[in-house]
């Protein structure tokens, strides 16, 4: 963001910046939240005054471990696992696992400041925290995943619990990891605690809908941008990035509502199906055979294609695959092809500069923290269920999604309106979410 920051709040990210040098994503991520906050420090001093800026922007706890694993060959192989207790004010600390070859201190760092906002969006009961390590499960056998699993949560366990801090799935993390994980925090603990993790699978404690909530979560908070606009999803073509968990899911709910996705990515590229993406056949190739689109691309006859899947015009935009996808070019394109709206599905997928220009351009932008926030809203959901000892249906489960999701869009836009910048979701969900933590941890003093 451009615009220039408030002395206290310009102060406390100094301080940011100071205190963890080279991490930048989570620089981003900090800068991001308080380019909104002017106003509220102006309205609000207390919040200056009790320090809370820079209270909020250090980790409660970090948390950084060896992982000694044995491959298939026999061989011992290291991994450095990490979890990012960041704020437990509105309740334990709560924030998915992400397994890949990228992930640093500062990714789960700028990962945990964002949960922390998002979960407050919920208005559910959790705080902030996010963990992961720099293990690649791709190309690795059940048993060598199994193994890794086993070892992390070997050290994991004793960080962690249903009313600490619980973990869930994130990139590199779907049911199979969170089985093992399970598995082996219940072989220690001798005891079974669902509610310590969530994502697990609908027989053994987890939650229908769980899957699905972030994809569907995306598509019903777009749906309500749309419908504040006078629209629907209804004829729209759509471009979704990505095609794992959530953009799957997402591409669902879509065509469930009368869009037609015509395109979707992964690393090696994207493909353009003027028909729609055909869902059974996606599953198939990225689900059970785990491999790439070009698999998808053959066997519907199309071509494979590599640069930038926003090339492809559409009037909504879903960038559902990983941080800083979407930049500054792709925005213009994005501009250029005159679309309506723009929907994070991914943890801060678009740049600063990307957002810069989409917001100069009048589209209506809806920030991950708002919009991707259906995830950690059903895993809550979950952990209510593991508390009672109870399991909900898929219809009243995605119901309550649902009305989540329209929670979160209103919060947002009356939120904006009180301060001054009506119709910006940006603002209204960094200060909604604030001033919520904020506020608990005024109550609970300087701790």
């Amino acid at each position: 963001m451009t615009d220039e920051l408030d002395p206290h709040l310009q102060d406390a990210y100094t301080e940011v910046l100071r205190r963890n040098p080279g991490e930048l994503e989570f620089h981003q991520a900090v800068r991001e939240v308080l380019g909104s906050l002017g106003p509220v420090v102006e309205r609000h001093p207390e919040y200056t005054d009790a320090g809370i800026i820079t209270r909020l922007c250090e980790p409660e706890r970090q948390i950084v471990f060896r992982v000694p694993w044995v491959d298939d060959a026999g061989r011992v192989q290291i991994n450095r696992g990490f979890r990012v207790e960041f704020n437990s004010a509105l309740g334990p600390y709560k924030g998915g696992l992400r397994f890949r070859p990228t992930v640093l201190a500062g990714t789960v760092k700028f990962l945990g400041f964002e949960q922390i906002f998002k979960n407050a969006l919920t208005g559910l009961p959790i705080g902030g925290g996010k963990g992961g390590s720099d293990f690649d499960p791709k190309g690795k056998s059940p048993g060598e995943v199994m193994r890794f699993c086993q070892s992390f949560m070997t050290e994991l366990y004793r960080h962690i619990g249903e009313h600490t801090d619980v973990p869930a799935g994130d990139i590199g993390v779907g049911g199979r990891e969170i089985g093992y994980l399970f598995g082996q925090y219940k072989r220690i603990t001798n005891r079974y605690e669902s509610g310590v993790l969530t994502g697990k699978g609908v027989t053994w404690g987890g939650s229908q809908v769980r899957p699905e909530a972030t994809g569907y979560g995306l598509v019903y908070f777009a749906e309500q941008v749309l419908a504040h606009r006078g629209t629907s999803f209804d004829g729209r073509r759509v471009v979704v990035s990505g095609s794992g968990n959530v953009a799957i899911h997402a591409i669902a709910k879509v065509h469930q509502l009368g869009g037609t996705v015509v395109a979707c990515s992964d690393s090696g590229g994207f493909v353009v199906d003027e028909a729609g993406i055909d869902l059974d056949l996606l599953r198939d190739v990225k689900e059970r055979r785990r491999t790439s689109l070009t698999a998808y691309a053959e066997e519907r006859g199309i071509e494979h294609r590599t640069g930038s899947v926003w090339s492809v015009p559409a009037t909504v935009a879903l960038p559902c695959a990983t941080q800083n996808e979407l930049d500054a070019a792709d925005a213009r394109l994005i501009v250029d092809h005159g679309c309506l709206l723009v929907a994070e599905g991914a943890n801060m997928p678009c740049t600063p500069e990307a957002v810069d220009v989409l917001r100069e351009a009048g589209i209506a932008f809806g920030p991950g923290k708002a919009a991707n926030a259906g995830g950690v809203a059903t895993s809550a959901l979950e952990m209510q269920q593991n508390a009672s000892r109870d399991s909900w249906s898929f219809e009243h489960t995605e119901a309550r999604l649902a009305e989540i999701m329209r929670g979160i869009h209103e919060r947002c836009l009356t939120t904006a309106d009180a301060y001054g910048t009506p119709g910006d979701y940006v603002a209204g969900a960094n200060i909604a979410g604030f001033t919520q933590v904020a506020d608990a941890m005024l109550a609970l003093g300087v701790i």
